[in-house]
């Protein structure tokens, strides 16, 4: 286990600063920042000042060695717009909008999921299948912002208001971007159920259970379910790190006050520290929450070990 451990912390460090480089050197072929905070009419000289109070004006190598000795303490510099630590900017935003919107999503997509999977599964080709199959296909295939855009226009608009279009502040507020965003994984996650239920339910030691009269629900639930969560749980660990990122489009369309906002924001204004912080941030969740669905394998299936 040790040894496990120790592997993959050190892929996810060479994983997140090859993340963080990537996007150190992307964002500064997108334009000079200094452009866009002086006036409009500043002269050649102005700008040229500007970008020396920057740092902008060093050789780009230098401001890498920089970048890469301050970040490891989670210093990635001010914030060029607002004149503020951006990991602390970063983190503010992150928690509690992202997390709780995130969270929430999550939530939603894993536990209607597992009934879901489940009554498909126990009626392989009949009407709750086909009508489960349907939907998964018909949510998997809606663009998010799409999917956020019909459910404005049905519960703010033609419902006069029944749920906020956007903001944040009370549970109401968090209702609609919620589901938008646990839209896709809630089917994909059900199709997995469904999938890995339908392989399961045909072994041999869920016939010699209903031999032996074992109730349904017990083998469904206790048998069944546990062996065919592998997929399942890989899955979710990996929504949960996409629906953190993905919450950069949910949040633009309901101006939900998070950090996918927050970058969205600072790109067009080439906020280079806000930037790379943020994508710090996403890219560190990634790593752990890839290591955490490692170690629930050997929780959920000892047959499963860790190499």
């Amino acid at each position: 286990m040790r040894g496990f451990l120790l592997r993959r912390l050190i892929h996810g460090v060479f994983v997140v600063w090859g993340v963080v480089t990537a996007v150190f050197f992307l964002v500064r072929l997108t334009g000079d920042p200094a452009v866009f905070l002086v006036d409009p009419t500043a002269t050649r000289e102005e700008i040229a000042h500007a970008r020396r109070l920057l740092g902008l004006d060093r050789p780009l190598y230098v401001q890498y060695l920089d970048f890469l000795l301050a970040a490891p303490q989670g210093d990635f510099g001010r914030s060029l717009r607002q004149d503020r630590p951006a990991m602390g900017l970063v983190l503010e935003h992150f928690w509690p909008a992202t997390v709780e919107l995130a969270l929430v999503a999550g939530a939603l997509a894993t536990i209607l999921a597992v009934p879901l999977g489940i009554v498909a599964a126990t009626h392989k080709d009949r009407a709750a299948d086909h009508l489960s199959r349907l939907a998964s296909l018909l949510l998997q295939s809606m663009p998010s912002f799409w999917l956020g855009l019909l459910l404005v226009l049905l519960f703010a608009v033609q419902l006069h208001g029944l749920l906020p279009a956007y903001g944040a502040g009370t549970w109401r507020h968090l209702v609609l971007p919620a589901l938008a965003l646990a839209a896709a994984p809630l089917a994909q996650n059900a199709r997995l159920i469904r999938a890995g239920m339908l392989e399961v339910l045909q072994q041999d030691y869920v016939r010699t259970a209903r031999g032996k009269g074992v109730p349904e629900r017990v083998i469904l639930y206790r048998h069944a379910l546990k062996n065919a969560a592998i997929p399942f749980i890989t899955v979710s660990g990996l929504s949960l790190g996409f629906m953190l990122s993905g919450t950069i489009i949910i949040e633009t369309v309901f101006a939900w006050p998070g950090l996918g906002r927050l970058i969205v924001q600072a790109v067009p204004g080439r906020d280079f520290p806000v930037i790379q912080a943020g994508v710090f941030v996403f890219a560190l969740i990634f790593v752990v929450l890839n290591l955490a669905v490692d170690l629930l394998y050997a929780v959920v299936d000892p047959r499963v070990r860790l190499s």
